[in-house]
């Protein structure tokens, strides 16, 4: 059975996004998501699809303290004072610290590094660092993705005479630590206005790479091979792709393929990236990266500063392939945790997530270096804000991740009274508490869900960017989507949906049959669809609607375009048949059949099995209906439309009455039963929010509208399309059906099948 989700589809404005695609060339759906994406004029769009026709200004004028922190960076290489780097264990933290030792040792500085433990110690520099820096007589400590909260650590370093260059990107704390200056995007003026607002660590340290670089008159020889990190960092820390970030990566990208760092060449080639083609960033979101967090979550951070800074290939390789093996056995971990922690909710007997608003969960022995990715696996399974935490001894540390309606920091916060430490942002954090104190923590976290959430957002949310039609989904549409890239944060993968598929084929594969492989028809085409980590939804409805990206698959050479699950539902309407093709006039009436039976009330599959299971040998019978059942291929039944056309049937089966008389009227004519066995199951009201949302998506198009098919697709009566279509200014053009009276409070009365009955009953 499905999950429930909460689609969230873009409001689509076909005009704008026509003229705007006009005026690029390009398809209006490409329009629609540069809408989406906040660009509304040729003008911001052309920089967007090439950054490059717009230099950055320069960053002295929007890093207030990068003049004499370059000043001072410079004397310390040029004086070969003992530099010292304090990064961070996670790929931003790791690449920035990696990109400073290779432009200091270039430059002929002297340098090393530290990173604290993320077992031990946790995230950033700390006293003990500090003072092992002091020992071991360092002049001039660079933090790198970290330090803009370490006020007693760096007063520690005042006090001993070290002088201390903060780099960061996080959040500003209400007092800064001293230092000789401090980088960090945070403290630029106008920040909203800035190219630079978004970079994280590793951008801040490129910055500050670059600018001693100039001084040294060796940017032309730094500039690229720093990038490649940079690019690295970039998308594996989830930064946000706009401004410089778009700019910068979309160039890295290009060159990284090429790279002559060894420990880049070995990566890429453990990770299958060793084609020198361009790769996109969900080669490194999803193979790069997790090589190089992996180390950082359950292994030693010096594995990847080495591969990284090393020249001598033999050395990368052995450090990548150490990588490698951190990698399986991270996944094996995650892929444990998430298991166990699945089957905890959806056994535990009591737990309520619509009530409770907010899923924790904590066990012991749960990897704290991986929950966070399991936290973000349940987020995407039950679209609830995740706590997850790991019981060490008589303490709790743990990791939360949420969704757009909660702020994970303001709930921390909230509960602040339990925690010995906690930090974060909106979309995730991290906390540390006695064990005692979890369930009233967990109380206080559900009352402030309660205090932004409803039920109805506890479901996992499908951002869609607009609809198409999977006839659209082909070469053309994929090479202007990919004129889209970078895609990541802040602008992500356009994503589109399809209504009414029919799923033609579908399995399981992978391991532990965790993924699925299906194939869908809309009656016109099929596409081949691949959906990773839900194998637990096998199998799937016959009709569904999609949402998906598009992504390119090279089998034995073969290169194709194929559908990226996003999100799936039941159909909300069902498929399109051949009423596609009928005319919208009234269809002929020469046919009545001999008998009507009334079946309401009975036991309707019942009915049928019993009827055909007496039928004489060679009767031939047809069901038809609104979410009909299907029986055995042994049975003598055709469904929903005569095979072959307009051939007689001993008997019509209602399983539900057809959106109107005058698809009562061409069924009728097509099959030309002799009697028809009237079941008038239920059928759901349509509802007007959707049939707004997808009859706006077609109203613009070249081809006539046909009516009656737009009725059986919505199954609604042609009155109620027609209000609709009205409504959004569409222009009815031509002969309408003449029998246009039943309006939508009428449908469910005509469902029922009382007013037939009465009408065969009169004549």
């Amino acid at each position: 059975m499905l999950s429930l989700q909460r689609w969230s589809i873009a409001e689509p404005h076909p005009e704008q996004a026509g003229e705007l695609a006009a005026g690029l060339g390009l398809s209006p759906v490409i329009g629609q998501i540069l809408l989406n994406r906040g660009i509304t004029s040729p003008e911001a769009a052309k920089i967007f699809f090439d950054p490059t026709c717009s230099l950055p200004p320069d960053p002295k004028d929007h890093f207030p303290d990068l003049a004499q922190v370059t000043d001072r960076l410079v004397s310390a290489i040029q004086q070969r004072e003992k530099i010292a780097i304090c990064g961070d264990y996670d790929c931003d933290g790791m690449t920035s610290t990696a990109l400073l030792i290779r432009a200091i040792r270039y430059l002929g500085g002297v340098v090393d590094y530290a990173i604290p433990s993320r077992m031990q110690e946790g995230y950033g520099i700390n006293v003990r660092i500090i003072e092992e820096f002091h020992q071991e007589n360092v002049d001039l400590v660079i933090t790198v993705d970290n330090g803009i909260s370490a006020l007693a650590p760096l007063q520690r370093a005042e006090a001993l005479g070290l002088s201390v260059i903060i780099t960061d990107h996080h959040e500003l704390p209400k007092v800064l630590p001293p230092a000789v200056g401090i980088l960090n995007p945070k403290l630029i003026p106008q920040l909203d206005d800035s190219p630079y607002f978004s970079v994280a660590g590793v951008g801040v340290a490129y910055i500050l790479a670059l600018e001693v670089a100039r001084r040294f008159d060796k940017l032309a020889e730094l500039q690229d091979p720093l990038l490649e990190l940079f690019t690295l960092g970039t998308i594996a820390d989830l930064a946000l792709l706009t401004g410089v970030n778009r700019q910068w990566v979309q160039r890295g990208l290009v060159i990284l393929p090429f790279s002559t760092n060894p420990g880049i060449q070995a990566l890429m080639a453990v990770a299958g990236y060793s084609d020198h083609t361009q790769i996109k960033p969900e080669a490194i979101g999803f193979g790069l990266g997790p090589r190089i967090n992996a180390v950082g979550r359950i292994g030693d951070p010096q594995v990847v500063i080495e591969l990284l800074t090393t020249d001598d290939p033999a050395t990368a390789l052995e450090r990548a392939h150490q990588c490698e093996a951190y990698n399986q056995e991270r996944k094996e971990l995650c892929n444990r945790i998430e298991k166990e922690a699945i089957s905890w909710v959806e056994n535990h007997p009591t737990l309520d997530l619509r009530e409770e608003q907010v899923l924790v969960i904590v066990q012991p022995e749960w990897h704290h270096g991986v929950i966070g990715i399991v936290a973000s696996r349940l987020v995407e399974r039950y679209g609830a804000p995740v706590f997850i935490g790991s019981i060490e001894g008589n303490k709790v540390r743990g990791s939360a991740r949420g969704i757009p309606e909660f702020n994970i920091f303001e709930g921390l916060e909230y509960c602040k009274e339990f925690f010995t430490s906690f930090g974060g942002h909106p979309m995730a954090g991290g906390f540390s508490m006695p064990l005692e104190y979890l369930e009233a923590f967990s109380k206080k976290m559900s009352e402030f869900a309660h205090s932004c959430l409803d039920a109805d957002l506890i479901r996992p949310l499908v951002k869609i960017d607009s609809y198409v039609a999977l006839e659209e989904v082909n070469e053309s549409l994929f090479e202007q989507v990919n004129k889209m890239q970078p895609c990541g944060i802040g602008n992500p993968d356009p994503t589109f949906w399809c209504a009414n598929l029919l799923v033609v084929q579908q399995r399981t594969m992978g391991k532990e049959d965790a993924h699925l492989r299906l194939v869908v028809d809309d009656g016109k085409v099929e596409r081949p669809v691949v959906a990773w980590r839900v194998g637990h939804l096998y199998p799937v409805p016959k009709n569904v609607d999609l949402a998906f990206k598009l992504r390119e698959n090279t089998f034995r050479d073969v290169r194709s375009i194929q559908l990226e699950l996003s999100g799936i539902r039941e159909a909300t309407v069902p498929p399109v048949g051949p009423l596609c093709r009928v005319e919208c006039k009234s269809p002929r009436t020469d046919h009545q059949p001999e008998t009507w039976i009334d079946q309401r009330g009975a036991s309707s599959k019942a009915v049928i099995e019993s009827l055909l299971s007496t039928a004489d040998t060679g009767a031939r019978y047809l069901l038809y209906g609104y979410q009909r059942p299907e029986f055995g291929k042994e049975i003598p039944l055709d469904y929903d439309r005569p095979h072959p056309p307009q051939g007689a049937y001993d008997g019509l089966l209602l399983w539900t009455l057809p959106p109107s008389p005058l698809h009562l009227a061409w069924l009728l004519y097509a099959a030309r039963p002799r009697t028809v066995h009237i079941f008038a199951r239920p059928v759901p009201s349509p509802s007007m929010e959707e049939l707004i949302i997808q009859l706006r998506s077609i109203i613009h198009q070249s081809e006539p509208l046909n009516l009656l098919a737009l009725a059986q697709q919505y199954w609604t009566s042609p009155q109620i399309v027609v209000n609709v279509l009205m409504a959004l200014g569409a222009s009815l053009e031509g002969p309408l059906p003449s029998d246009l009276g039943h309006r939508q409070e009428e449908l469910a009365d005509w469902y029922s099948g009382s007013s037939l009955l009465e009408r065969v009953a009169y004549a």
